[in-house]
């Protein structure tokens, strides 16, 4: 799952930033109704986190901009705007949910669960192939019922291979899936998480295959019994 950040504010860009991370969700931050809009034309995210106080525009125009192109992103508005009235404002142009601040990370990330658990993009909110099931909303990932550890970078590798079951996922692809704006993802790093993907995968009986490619990508096949 990919998340856009939209605050002008550097340090609660920052703590917001760190706390998405922590719970394993990849996330691009920006501070301005601008970099919002590029960003938003250049990737597609699962969910945006936006600040209605941007320094070169209000945050509820580029969410009616989102709505009036026909993007269903789920939006989920942090501001300091907190009466009733301006509440129902953003709700209005077409935020999913509110959280006025200061907020609770905890809430933060509850509320951003239930919107992962029913956005548009998120249609499957867990994914299977063999013995192994992904919930995209939790980030939990099992074998036949027993929890793998993973690391995040392993995480969102095996969620893409998994939405690509039986299909070529190519190198590339996985370097833009896996790359944030403030962290690009080599090939050589791609090698290296397929490596200890399939090291952590070993022990159990997944029922799955991780196979390569060669010049082209990575493919994973259901296994026979």
């Amino acid at each position: 799952m990919r998340l856009l950040l939209v605050e002008d504010s550097d340090r609660l860009r920052e703590l917001v930033g760190e706390t998405i991370r922590e719970a394993g969700w990849r996330l691009d931050a920006v501070g301005s109704a601008g970099d919002a809009e590029a960003a938003l034309a250049g990737a597609d995210y699962d969910l945006v986190l936006l600040d209605l106080g941007l320094p070169d525009g209000d945050g509820l125009d580029l969410l009616r901009d989102l709505r009036r192109a026909g993007k269903a992103i789920p939006v989920l508005v942090l501001t300091a705007r907190g009466a009733v009235d301006e509440r129902i404002a953003g709700l209005d142009a077409g935020a999913d949910d509110y959280l006025a601040k200061p907020f609770n990370n905890g809430e933060l990330l509850a509320r951003a669960r239930a919107l992962l658990r029913r956005a548009p993009l998120a249609v499957q909110p867990v994914i299977e192939a063999g013995a192994l099931r992904y919930d995209v909303a939790t980030h939990e990932v099992s074998c036949a019922g027993e929890p793998l550890a993973l690391a995040p970078r392993e995480r969102a590798l095996l969620e893409v291979l998994m939405r690509h079951l039986g299909r070529v996922a190519k190198k590339r692809m996985l370097e833009e899936k896996l790359s944030a704006f403030d962290e690009e993802v080599s090939a050589n790093a791609i090698e290296l998480a397929v490596s200890r993907l399939r090291r952590k995968l070993a022990p159990f009986p997944t029922g799955i295959a991780v196979e390569t490619v060669r010049g082209v990508g990575y493919l994973l096949r259901e296994t026979t019994p």
